[in-house]
Order: structure tokens, then sequence, then C-alpha cells
């Protein structure tokens, strides 16, 4: 390919993805602004040409709890920790159907996002599956993903490449999503900030970490989780840009996060120059030099504060605009990226 690339993942998943951590009090209003946060990202994404992912988790996809719970598998994830399994009386909580449920259906909004054949709608597992979590088995995430295979299918939708919910990439599962039909997936950067697979490279970090005794581990996820915020506003890991030929060489196709758009916060309000040129920058280096950049996020991110939110987003799909003029910058899912080079590897 002879231009960089533009990759728009967006993590569906309404409550199944936050009821674990948080409730409904908490944080329903930013899962019931998703019902109109959807409109509006397909007018804005049709406004300026771009195309995005939307790894949808399985349960959205049913109007009814009648009709979804003969849908559940029968192997069901055996977490140590029950908390994290949407099927432990998680179910006595949602309600009947999706027009007095905005929290845990979302059929409509899978049909409008259809009603734009250049979006692509891919899957984030049938439960919002764990794949690093102690207890669970291969076996059970195949069950997993074959019923959330089976709904999309309901609904004409082939599923092609797969989110792991909190970005949970486990390589002894590469085989059953390679055996089901999955082509692409989105990693983690490749900074040891995002990838806990790696070490921390930093000469003071490290010595600082070595203080922490027993509360090691617990340190170092401590000083991650801050450098990720901050990342989001200063350059700590670099663009995160990334050529055809780190991409190439993993079947599946590893597309790795370039930057987390995080939602507006009136506490950062401050730094919002900071955070949009953090992502435009990011953007423009990988226009320039060929290599591709993917940008998510999770629509309820931006189920309030929308007015902020999409304002901002506007920005950034505004200067891929200008780099699709400029520097031949090409809006493309994941799926279509991923046949691209696959196309090329097995030509060259």
């Amino acid at each position: 390919m002879n231009h960089g690339n533009f990759v728009i993942s967006l993590d569906f998943e309404l409550m199944w993805g936050v009821r674990d951590l948080v409730t409904i009090e908490q944080y329903g209003k930013n899962i019931a602004g998703v019902h109109s946060v959807i409109p509006k990202l397909l007018d804005a994404f049709g406004t300026y040409n771009v195309e995005a992912t939307f790894a949808t988790v399985g349960f959205l996809f049913f109007e009814t709890k009648a009709g979804l719970l003969p849908e559940v598998p029968a192997l069901l994830p055996s977490y140590s920790d029950t908390n994290l399994s949407p099927y432990n009386g998680h179910f006595n909580e949602i309600k009947d159907n999706h027009t007095d449920d905005p929290y845990h259906y979302a059929p409509l909004l899978i049909r409008a996002i259809q009603k734009h054949p250049r979006h692509e709608i891919s899957t984030h597992t049938f439960s919002h599956y764990y794949c690093l979590e102690p207890g669970q088995t291969k076996e059970q995430f195949r069950e997993d993903l074959i019923a959330a295979k089976k709904i999309a299918a309901a609904f004409n939708i082939p599923i092609t490449s797969i989110i792991f919910p909190r970005n949970q990439y486990n390589v002894e599962y590469t085989d059953v999503c390679t055996s089901l039909g999955i082509t692409s997936y989105r990693g983690n950067e490749r900074h040891w900030v995002y990838d806990s697979t790696k070490e921390v490279s930093n000469v003071f970090l490290k010595f600082l970490i070595s203080l922490g005794g027993s509360k090691k581990a617990k340190l170092k996820l401590m000083l991650r989780r801050l450098f990720r915020k901050m990342d989001a506003y200063i350059n700590i890991s670099g663009n995160n840009c990334y050529s055809l030929s780190d991409l190439k060489n993993s079947f599946p196709v590893d597309i790795p996060s370039s930057r987390l758009l995080r939602p507006y916060s009136p506490a950062l309000a401050l730094f919002e120059p900071l955070r949009l040129r953090r992502i435009i920058n990011g953007m423009t280096y990988a226009a320039k030099n060929n290599l591709t950049f993917h940008l998510w996020w999770h629509p309820h991110n931006f189920g309030i504060h929308q007015d902020k939110n999409f304002a901002f987003l506007e920005k950034i799909l505004k200067h891929y605009q200008y780099l699709n003029k400029t520097y031949n910058f090409q809006s493309i899912t994941m799926t279509n990226l991923a046949n691209s080079i696959l196309t090329e590897h097995k030509n060259g």
C-alpha cells in the first residue's frame, strides 16, 4: 500500500461491559445515552466518509429476555471471581424486552448500523467474555464465540473480526478464533504502559518499583494506569503507528490500538487542546509515513457531555479529511485492512 490507514473501532457493549464495575444508578446515564450516540456517530462518519468497526456484544442483538435465554451456551465461563460472569444473577436484573430496558438490548441500533454497509459489525464476544481471567477455559470461550456468531448470522452479519473485552487477548485461544473464521483482532499498543507482558523500560521507574517489596505488582499496575492517563495528553508511549510489515506477521492479523479516545472530562477541560494534539499528531505521522493509526473508544464514553464529545470528534474527522486529501490517508475497517494485508502477503 502506498498510503496510510485510519482505523476506528468501537466497543459496543452497553451495561454488559461495565456491570461488574458500576451499577445502573451510577452509570446509567452514560449507557442510556448510547441510543442517541450511535445515530450521531453514523451521521458524523457519513459526513466525513469514514468507515468504522462496531464490535458488538452478542446479548445486544436480542429483543427479549425470552429470546436470549435459550441461546445461552451450555458451557458457561467458570471465572474464579464469580462477579465477572453475567450468568450469576445479572439476568434477574434485566427487563423482559428492549423497549423497557435500554441498558441491555440494542437490536434497533444494530439495524441502524446495518443501513450503512460501509461499516463493519464485528464481535465483542457473546457475553463480554474475559479471556485472561482465572478459572475460565478455552472450550468455554469457543462456545461463547459460537453463540456470538450464531446470533449475528440471524441478522445476516458475518463475523470476521473480534475485539476482546478489556483487551484480554489470550494467545492460547488464537486457534479458536481461526477455526471460527476470525481474520483480525485489536491488540494493545506495543509499549510497556499498555502491554503487561513487557517490562518497564525506564530505569528510574524500575528502581521505584523495586522498592515496592511484596507490593511490586500492585505498584506496577498503578504506574501503568497513571501513565496511560498522562499519555492521552503528553507523548509518553510514542505515536503507536504500524507498518504493513508490523501487521502481517501474525494470523489472525493483529491491528493494535494507537490511541483510546477518552471522553470529555470537565475536571480536565483545560487540557483538551493537548488531548486533541496527541491524537492529531499520531494521525499525521501515520499519513505522512504510510502507516496505520487505530483509534478506539466505547459509545458509552460519549453517553454524557455529548455536545463536547462530538465537537471533539468532529475536529478529528476534519483532520482525517485533510489528511485524506493531502496524503491519500484512507479510512478502513478492521476486516478490510486484514484482507488487504493477507492479499499482499499472499502475492508478495
